[in-house]
C-alpha cells in the first residue's frame, strides 16, 4: 500500500521544489538558523502541494495515461487505487499543505494558492493549447522560486525569476519532445496537445530557449548591481558547469533519446549530476567562503 501512494504522490519529483530555497542560497541567508528553518519548511509545503496536483493530474487524466507506455502503470491508471481514495488523499495533502503555508505567512499563502490554482487549471485546461501549455509549467517554477523569497521576507530577485523560467522552458520543451518520438502515432492518444507540435517545431524551439538560458545566466553573472549585492564578482566562475549541464542535457534529448522526466535525468546522469553538485559547491563558495 505504501508503494501505491509513494506512486501517487511521487516523492522522486520533490526535487523540483529544492527551486524554493534558491532565494535562502542567492540573498545570503544560508547562515540564518531561522531564514534555513523557513525556507525548508517552505520547500515541504510544496512537495505536499506538489503532490496533491499529481494526484489531482493522475485521476483527470487517468484514461490518456492508459494509453501511455509508461503511465499506465500508475497507481490510478492501472486501477489499484480507486479514484475515492485518491480524492481523500489529495485533500489531505491540501489541507496539510495550505496550514503550513499560513503559518509561514499570508503573502506565502497567497503564492501558494496562486501555484494549486495554476496548476489545477493546467490540468483542466492550458495543458490544451499549444505553448501556453509550457509557459505554464515556466510560471510554476518561478512561483516556486517566487515562494522561496517570501516565505524568508528578502525581495525576490528579477535575475532569479527570468532564469528561473528559461530553465524551465528548455526543460519542458524538451520534455514534450522526448513524449512526441516516443509515443509517435498514439501521442495524441495519451496527450492531445502533442498533436500540435512536430519535432521540428521543438527542435526550433528549443534552439531559442537554449541559448536564452546561457546568455541570461552569464549576465546575471556578470551584472554590477548583482555583484553589488552579492558582495562578489565571483559568481561567472559558476557559468562552465551551466554551460556544460545545458550541453550535457541536448546530448541526452537528441542522441540518448532522454528528457521525459528531468528528474529522473538528474539523478541517473552521473555527469549532470556531478555537474550540479559543483555548480551548487562552487556558489556555496563564491558566495559564503571567499
Amino acid at each position: 500500500m505504501l508503494k501505491l501512494f509513494a506512486g501517487l504522490i511521487r516523492p522522486v519529483q520533490w526535487i523540483k521544489n529544492t527551486v524554493v530555497l534558491a532565494a535562502l542560497v542567492f540573498a545570503g541567508e544560508i547562515t540564518s538558523v531561522a531564514s534555513v528553518e523557513t525556507a525548508l519548511a517552505a520547500m515541504v509545503v510544496f512537495c505536499l502541494l506538489s503532490s496533491a496536483v499529481y494526484v489531482f493530474n493522475d485521476l483527470i487524466d487517468r484514461e490518456q495515461d492508459q494509453q501511455h507506455p509508461l503511465k499506465k502503470m500508475r497507481p490510478i491508471a492501472s486501477g489499484r487505487v480507486s479514484p475515492t481514495v485518491a480524492v481523500v488523499l489529495m485533500l489531505i495533502l491540501l489541507a496539510v499543505a495550505l496550514a503550513g503555508a499560513y503559518l509561514i505567512g499570508p503573502l506565502f499563502l497567497l503564492v501558494s494558492a496562486a501555484f494549486i490554482v495554476l496548476n489545477l487549471t493546467y490540468t483542466i485546461w492550458l495543458k490544451n493549447i499549444v505553448i501556453v501549455d509550457v509557459m505554464s509549467i515556466g510560471i510554476s517554477f518561478v512561483l516556486r522560486a517566487l515562494a522561496g523569497a517570501v516565505a524568508i521576507d528578502v525581495p525576490a530577485s528579477t535575475w532569479m525569476l527570468i532564469n528561473t523560467l528559461f530553465l524551465a522552458l528548455f526543460l519542458a520543451f524538451g520534455k514534450r519532445r522526448h513524449e512526441l518520438l516516443l509515443l509517435e502515432d498514439s501521442a495524441t492518444a495519451h496527450r492531445k496537445i502533442l498533436g500540435r507540435y512536430s519535432p521540428y517545431l521543438l527542435d526550433q524551439l528549443i534552439a531559442v530557449v537554449t541559448p536564452s538560458v546561457v546568455v541570461m545566466y552569464m549576465l546575471y553573472s556578470f551584472s554590477t548591481e548583482v555583484s553589488t549585492k552579492l558582495g562578489t564578482d565571483m559568481l561567472f566562475l559558476t557559468i562552465p558547469f551551466v554551460i556544460y549541464g545545458v550541453f550535457r542535457y541536448l546530448y541526452l534529448i537528441h542522441k540518448e533519446e532522454c528528457g521525459g522526466s528531468p528528474t529522473k535525468v538528474l539523478i541517473s546522469d552521473m555527469p549532470i549530476l556531478i555537474t550540479v553538485v559543483l555548480w551548487i559547491l562552487t556558489v556555496i563558495m563564491v558566495l559564503y567562503v571567499a
